[in-house]
């Protein structure tokens, strides 16, 4: 039986990072890109402004190392805070199905006027989320440990 990894295994730290300019959200989203999550584990706080989501994320920023150790890739979770937010959408999603599990593709920015605009949650299977928000304000950061990927693959796009 394999133990899970240890930030110290690989001398990093967990993430904690902030967006608030579209060259920071590129960087985000490239960390966050194939995370996973169940329906359940996103929550939209309408008084606070903000649309949370606690990830399952792949970590991209260690993939070469784990290549080039030839060790298995890892998985961390992660919570990433939209603020500012003043409006959700989603569509493609059915969100009275509990058992729904979400793989986030990509994060996007649509300015709009005055500093606002919407970021764009791209999923797996054509469904979007999309949070209309009063600036760029986006966080994330690792909260756990991490942990062998189960699927002990990284994920891939075929072209």
């Amino acid at each position: 039986m394999m133990a899970d990894a240890r930030f110290e295994d690989g001398a990093e730290r967990a993430l904690s990072l902030k967006a608030e300019t579209p060259e920071d959200l590129a960087v985000i989203s490239a960390l966050v890109q194939d995370a996973v999550l169940p329906i359940g584990e996103m929550r939209w706080d309408a008084g606070g402004r903000t649309l949370a989501l606690f990830l399952n994320r792949f970590r991209w920023e260690d993939r070469a190392a784990a290549d080039r150790e030839g060790r298995p890739y890892e998985r961390t979770r992660a919570l990433l805070v939209l603020g500012n937010v003043t409006h959700v959408a989603s569509q493609g999603i059915d969100r009275t199905d509990k058992d729904l599990i979400l793989s986030l593709l990509t994060l996007g920015w649509e300015p709009g006027s005055e500093g606002t605009g919407r970021l764009i949650l791209t999923l797996a299977g054509d469904g979007a989320i999309a949070a209309s928000v009063e600036c760029l304000d986006v966080t994330l950061r690792d909260v756990t440990r991490p942990y062998l990927a189960p699927s002990g693959h990284a994920p891939h796009h075929p072209e």
